[in-house]
C-alpha cells in the first residue's frame, strides 16, 4: 500500500505560517522577533535540507527501510511473517496509532542523543544556533542529520511494521514540530501534561542554563517525564535563545561546519586517543583538563556553590 508523505503538503503551509508570522510581529507585536539576514540563513538552509532530504530520504527508504523490511519480514506461504513468527504488521487504526507512538518514543531517543553525543550535536547545533525562536526556525535544518536518522528508527521496521507506514509517522511527527516554534502559542492548559507543547518547545531553545538539554519529546511529553529531562517554562526566567557557542554568521557553509571545525581543533588539545575519542563522542562541552564543561558538570558546580553558600 502506497502512501503519500504528508510533508509534501506541509512545506507551502509552513512557507505561509511563516510568512504570517512575520507580518504580524513586524506590524503589530515585535519587530525583533525575526530578523532578515538570519530569516534568509534558516531559509535558505530548510530550501536545502528539503531538496538534500528528497534525495537522501528515498535513498534510506529504498536501501534500509525496504531492505531491512524485507529481510525481517519474509514472505512465507504468500503471508508476510516476521522472523520472530508473527505476522507483520496490516493498516488497521490501532496499528498507525502503535507506529506513531513508536515513532515518538524513538524521536525522544534521536533527539536525545543529537544534544548528548558531540558528533551528532554539530549536525543539530545548525537548528540551535539561530538567536530567534519564530517558525523561521522550524525549517533551520542541518544537513547531515539526514544520513543517520534512518538508523535510529529502523527498528521499527524490522519488528514487522510497513516502511510506508512508518514514513507517514515521520512526516506527522515533523508537521507537529514545525509548529511548536512560535511564542504565539502561550498556556494549552489541560494539554500541558501530556503533550510536548509550544512552552516546552520554548524551553528546549533556550541557552539558559535551568533549561539546557530538556523536553526532547515529539507529539508527547511523557518520556522527557519518565526519563528525566522535561522542564516547565518559568515565567519569572528571561529566556535567551541559541547556543553558548554560536557560530556568529550568516554564511551556511560556517553555520553547517562550525563545530565541525571546533571538535578538530579540541582533538589537538591532547595527544591521548581516549582524549580525543570523548572529544567526538563524549557529551558537548567535555574536556580532558576541565577547561570546558559538559551541561551535568556545570549544574553540580553551581548546586556545590550554592551549598557552600547556604552553609
Amino acid at each position: 500500500m502506497d502512501f503519500t508523505n504528508p510533508l509534501v503538503y506541509g512545506v507551502p503551509v509552513f512557507l505561509g505560517l511563516i510568512a504570517l508570522e512575520l507580518s504580524y510581529s513586524k506590524v503589530f507585536d515585535n519587530n525583533q522577533l525575526y530578523k532578515w539576514k538570519d530569516l534568509i540563513s534558516s531559509v535558505s538552509l530548510g530550501v536545502g535540507s528539503a531538496i538534500l532530504g528528497a534525495l537522501i530520504k528515498t535513498i534510506s527508504i529504498i536501501l534500509v527501510f525496504n531492505f531491512a523490511y524485507d529481510l525481517f519480514n519474509p514472505i512465507v506461504n504468500g503471508v508476510r511473517t516476521n522472523i520472530m513468527g508473527w505476522e507483520s504488521f496490516g493498516y488497521a487504526w490501532y496499528i498507525w496509532i502503535i507506529c506513531m507512538l513508536l515513532d515518538d518514543f524513538t524521536y525522544y531517543w534521536f533527539h536525545r542523543q543529537n544534544h548528548m553525543i558531540r558528533f551528532l550535536w554539530a549536525a543539530h547545533i545548525v537548528h540551535h544556533s539561530s538567536d530567534n525562536f519564530n517558525l523561521g526556525t522550524a525549517v533551520r535544518n542541518g544537513w547531515f542529520t539526514i544520513f543517520y536518522k534512518p538508523f535510529f528508527y529502523v527498528w521499527i521496521v524490522i519488528i514487522g511494521f510497513p516502511p510506508e507506514m512508518l514514513v507517514v509517522c515521520l512526516g506527522i511527527e515533523a508537521l507537529w514540530q514545525f509548529q511548536l516554534h512560535t511564542q504565539y502559542i502561550k498556556n494549552l492548559g489541560v494539554f500541558e501534561t501530556f503533550l510536548n507543547t509550544h512552552t516546552m518547545h520554548q524551553v528546549h531553545h533556550a541557552r539558559n542554563i535551568e533549561y539546557m538539554d530538556k523536553n526532547h519529546g515529539g507529539f508527547l511529553n511523557i518520556f522527557d517525564r519518565v526519563f528525566g529531562t522535561w522542564k516547565e517554562l518559568d515565567d519569572s526566567i528571561a529566556i535567551e535563545y541559541g547556543v553558548s557557542k554560536p557560530p556568529n554568521s550568516y554564511n551556511l557553509y560556517i553555520i553547517l561546519t562550525h563545530e565541525y571545525k571546533n571538535i578538530w581543533e579540541d582533538m589537538g588539545k591532547s595527544e591521548k586517543w581516549g582524549d580525543k575519542f570523548m572529544y567526538i563522542f563524549g557529551p558537548p562541552g567535555w574536556s580532558h583538563d576541565g577547561s570546558t564543561l559538559t551541561i551535568k558538570q556545570i549544574r553540580a558546580k553551581l548546586r556545590a556553590e550554592e551549598s557552600k553558600t547556604i552553609s
